[in-house]
């Protein structure tokens, strides 16, 4: 009979690779770049040479993005209201502007987020 730990890959720690992810590196060794634009993940590592295509990170990054921006604007929608009664156009220009600005800055680091969740547990090929 074969040993099963000896068969079994290798566990990956979760929380470095989700810090890592989300820092936009590479999930294994943290210094190699994860996205070589805005959204595209790189092929591989330049540091590690860690193969990142099996990837599959699809809807899930822009899923988590909306749930994040949505809880805290509805926060801050009523506490902007309750607290200081501006006029609502004003309101809805100021609150669109950050809600712009936090989704553009959440997106690429939520799919880090997921890369380096996948990785971890080695989902899709990895």
């Amino acid at each position: 009979m074969t040993d099963v730990a000896s068969t079994a890959p290798a566990e990956r720690a979760l929380k470095p690779a989700l810090f890592n992810g989300m820092r936009l590196k590479c999930p294994k060794c943290g210094r190699g770049r994860l996205l070589h634009s805005y959204l595209k993940v790189n092929e591989h590592c330049d540091t590690c040479q860690e193969d990142l295509r099996p990837q599959r990170a699809d809807d899930g990054p822009a899923y988590l993005t909306i749930l994040l921006v949505g809880h805290i604007m509805g926060f801050v929608l009523h506490f902007a209201y309750t607290a200081f009664r501006p006029e609502p156009l004003t309101l809805a220009l100021v609150l669109s502007a950050v809600a712009v600005a936090s989704t553009l800055f959440l997106l690429p680091r939520m799919k880090g987020l997921v890369v380096a969740y996948q990785w971890s547990k080695r989902m899709h090929g990895f």
